[in-house]
């Protein structure tokens, strides 16, 4: 009778086996999964990310020339410009560059964007930057 004990616990070992395998290799691909999954987001935020950083600066860059080359013109249509360009200004010196958990990111860089367009309506420019028939690669 003491062979019927041992032989049960090999025949529940058989058993079981496909269970315990398909535990042992959803840890696995949970563990695998979780790191490829890091590693795709640090590499998506960061793209993406840049890309934003590289749109606010261009439009920063671009305030900053058009307030330098009004900054003499004292009429009152020029002056509705250089208050456009200040507000433009002021928007993207608050965004939150550090925060990317702000609740409000998108919403606000809808709203430098869209002051953008403002401002080059103003100044009477395109504001997606075509040159020619050809998009030039500022487009954002």
């Amino acid at each position: 009778m003491a062979d019927a004990p041992a032989s049960s616990d090999m025949f529940d070992e058989i058993v079981m086996a496909e269970e315990r395998f398909h535990g042992e290799g959803y840890q696995e691909g949970y563990a695998e999964g979780s790191h490829v999954g890091v590693v795709e987001g640090r590499r998506y935020g960061s793209l993406h990310g840049a890309k934003m950083g590289s749109e606010i600066g261009c439009y920063l860059g671009f305030a900053l020339t058009w307030q330098c080359l009004l900054q003499k013109c004292t009429d009152e249509k020029n002056c509705k410009k250089i208050r456009a360009l200040d507000s433009l200004i002021g928007m993207i010196q608050k965004f939150p560059y550090e925060d990317p958990t702000y609740d409000k990111l998108q919403e606000d860089l809808e709203k430098i964007r869209g002051k953008f367009k403002q401002v080059c309506s103003m100044l009477n420019i395109q504001s997606d930057f075509r040159i020619g028939t050809e998009r030039s690669s500022l487009t954002f």
